[in-house]
């Protein structure tokens, strides 16, 4: 009786995907190309977007490639759950800057019915796990990790080297601060800032 009742509900099953990797690695144009997607199936489609990012463009989402999609821009994580009531697939990029309330709000979304995409930096300028990232890969059912190329090598990067001295966790900028580097080249410069 239970599993019959499951199964002719009228509540779709949601889920999250996860798009990570470092800097200049795609992840926002993979978002993009995600939800233009889901656009083109007709489906029900919104963006959202923290404040804090302003680099490209106050309101849009915008990829290194000038790729972009019109979004909502919000202080914090709850305020989505808010806005997305209406939508069946939700986008959230820049998803580091938010804090681990992030990750309630993609679990309610979800099972809520809606598809969560959720973009981000899994690791920080330090080479650590950065904000609610870690958690959402955790708990999505699908988990995309993409790579920039090093640029000191040639070889698939995963790093984001800031180039400049500031310890702030969180410094915005483009290729005048930070740099995409694979695992040797980031250890041999993090050593040699070290000495």
């Amino acid at each position: 009786m239970f599993l019959e009742k499951d199964r002719n509900s009228s509540v779709r099953s949601g889920w999250i995907e996860v798009i990570c990797g470092s800097m200049f690695s795609g992840k926002t144009e993979e978002l993009i190309r995600r939800l233009n997607r889901a656009r083109i199936a007709k489906q029900k489609v919104e963006v959202f977007k923290p404040s804090i990012d302003t680099r490209y463009d106050v309101n849009d989402v915008v990829s290194h490639d000038a790729k972009k999609a019109s979004s909502i821009v919000v202080e914090n994580a709850s305020e989505i759950l808010f806005y997305a009531q209406d939508f069946e697939v939700v986008g959230i990029d820049e998803a580091q800057f938010f804090g681990n309330e992030l990750v309630s709000v993609c679990n309610q979304l979800a099972n809520d019915g809606k598809r969560v995409l959720v973009s981000g930096l899994d690791m920080d300028y330090r080479g650590l796990p950065f904000g609610p990232i870690p958690k959402l890969m955790a708990i999505a059912e699908y988990v995309t990790k993409v790579h920039a190329i090093c640029i000191r090598c040639g070889d698939l990067a995963n790093y984001s080297h800031r180039t400049i001295d500031n310890n702030k966790l969180v410094v915005l900028g483009e290729m005048e601060l930070y740099e995409p580097l694979c695992r040797k080249c980031f250890n041999l410069v993090k050593n040699n800032s070290e000495q």
